[in-house]
């Protein structure tokens, strides 16, 4: 039987509450967990590389509840999980041998910018027209590109969930179905990374960004059933080109890699 008056609940509340923030932000509009808690773990004293380090752990447990918390609301298209996460997988493998070869430093401005343009255009178009759901083009090379790109910048999250509703996906349906492939995205990257990780020395924050995870996913998938698409649209526009213009001013003044997991 676990013993809680032994559990250092002081030491771990700032890293409960982090993880809570981050999750309840990805939970809700498909992205976003990996900035934010990175961010508030280099806040609370965690050196960068053990930030980000912790931060890739926890992602690949929370995601995959996120997921099931998303299915029970039905916010899971089956049939565009089929057709974006084996291509997820494979691109994910991709970056990981890419990252392991060759010099892919160019990329990250790109993306950023990418992603502005489609919050920016997110915003736009919510606040003129509704989104009609409707069967997606090109979701293979989709997800293979973005697993790639999540190999090395954590943009599984921004470039799936963007692009798709930018086609006009409806925003829950887009948000549920990224968080669920997610996982299995996740656990390949994290596998292939698996013998540089050594969590040892920071048990603690990576035991409170979990702990925070699991309790604000179910709550994130509510609040995705039920937003309005117009509001989501909006949202995750906000979202995008909140996290592109923290990757941009990292990549001024901090050449560590903050944007490590969105």
């Amino acid at each position: 039987m676990i013993d809680f008056s032994a559990i250092p609940w002081a030491a771990l509340a700032p890293f409960i509450i982090a993880g809570f923030l981050a999750q309840l932000v990805d939970s809700a509009v498909g992205m976003g967990f990996g900035v934010i808690g990175n961010s508030l773990l280099i806040l609370l004293g965690l050196p960068p590389a053990a930030a980000s380090t912790v931060t890739h752990t926890v992602e690949g447990f929370t995601s995959g509840v996120s997921g099931v918390a998303h299915a029970l609301q039905r916010n899971v298209d089956w049939m565009l999980f089929a057709r974006l996460v084996i291509p997820g997988i494979a691109g994910g493998l991709a970056g990981v041998w890419a990252l392991s070869h060759l010099s892919l430093s160019i990329l990250r401005p790109v993306l950023l910018v990418y992603l502005a343009a489609v919050g920016i255009y997110l915003i736009w178009r919510g606040a003129r027209r509704a989104q009609a759901y409707r069967r997606m083009r090109a979701v293979g090379p989709l997800g293979l590109a973005a697993g790639f790109l999540d190999s090395f910048g954590g943009a599984w999250g921004p470039v799936t969930t963007g692009s798709l509703i930018a086609q006009g996906m409806t925003p829950r349906m887009a948000v549920g179905t990224v968080n669920a492939a997610e996982f299995f995205v996740s656990v390949t990257v994290l596998s292939a990374f698996i013998g540089s990780l050594g969590l040892q020395s920071f048990s603690i924050a990576a035991s409170g960004l979990l702990i925070g995870g699991i309790v604000a996913a179910p709550l994130g998938a509510l609040i995705t059933r039920r937003a309005s698409s117009r509001d989501m649209t909006q949202w995750i526009g906000g979202v995008m080109i909140a996290l592109s213009l923290w990757g941009l001013i990292s990549l001024v003044f901090a050449p560590v890699p903050l944007f490590s997991r969105m």
